[in-house]
């Protein structure tokens, strides 16, 4: 019986990005994501991390190879892509629920809908209780997961995540770990993540892509074989801490090319 190919959700072939005269941000990157699966960039500061999500997001085009999202080039797949940055970007302005129905008025979803829409997002991120607070009212996490609910007000099929916790403190991190973890075992997301976290890529990852700098380029890729769905209690397990072991000498070696 012939198997099918299955297109990647994700596919760089051969990319290369310089900016401008500069030197070459990313050079020779093969990366192929698979629909449903979650992988992880780590590397040192400035190996591109970032660069590769901007250019799967059609936010900026490769110098050369070739960018594809399901098949697609970046702009015409956007609009099964939502990006989500390390700063949650909530307008002071508008409320928790107003900040999350502009996703819905920039997709000119139609007026009557929206309220139901906003109070389901809200509820599947668990902050039906402040919809009508302001940002300056709520917590990093809380800011954070209203972010991530805006995000999905497009009801996209990959996430790009640009270092979304780094700036929350531990326990607020792993807190939005495992709630990531949840919600994208309920909405059967693509993900692409950067962190500089090894720890962090460890616990959500499938697969961890390690980059190497000047110019970035892949040094290695760890498969991350937990058992799903992963719970707090592996972060204090053997398995868990082998595997940041690997992870952490991958980096360490990849920083020395």
């Amino acid at each position: 019986m012939t198997r099918t190919h299955e297109v990647p959700h994700i596919e760089l072939r051969g990319v290369s990005k310089a900016f401008d005269a500069g030197p070459p941000v990313l050079q020779g990157i093969d990366l192929a994501v698979r629909k449903g699966e979650f992988v992880s960039i780590i590397g040192p500061s400035g190996c591109g991390k970032s660069t590769i999500l901007k250019l799967v997001a059609g936010l900026a085009p490769a110098t050369s190879g070739t960018v594809l999202v399901d098949g697609m080039t970046p702009i015409d797949g956007r609009e099964i892509v939502s990006f989500i940055f390390q700063d949650a970007t909530l307008l002071p302005w508008r409320t928790v629920a107003k900040n999350v129905g502009l996703a819905l008025e920039l997709d000119h979803t139609p007026r009557d809908t929206r309220p139901a829409r906003i109070d389901a997002l809200l509820d599947l991120v668990g902050l039906k209780h402040v919809a009508e607070s302001y940002p300056r009212q709520l917590s990093g996490g809380m800011k954070m997961r209203v972010s991530i609910a805006r995000a999905l007000a497009s009801k996209p099929r990959i996430l790009l995540m640009d270092e979304p916790f780094a700036a929350l403190d531990e326990m607020s991190r792993d807190r939005l770990n495992e709630e990531l973890l949840r919600l994208r075992r309920e909405q059967k997301w693509t993900v692409l993540f950067v962190t500089h976290s090894v720890a962090e890529a460890v616990y959500l990852s499938d697969r961890i892509i390690v980059l190497a700098p000047h110019p970035g380029r892949i040094a290695d890729e760890i498969a991350v074989d937990f058992q799903s769905p992963r719970d707090a209690g592996l972060r204090s397990g053997a398995a868990m801490d082998a595997c940041i072991g690997i992870v952490s000498r991958a980096l360490r070696g990849a920083q020395t090319l």
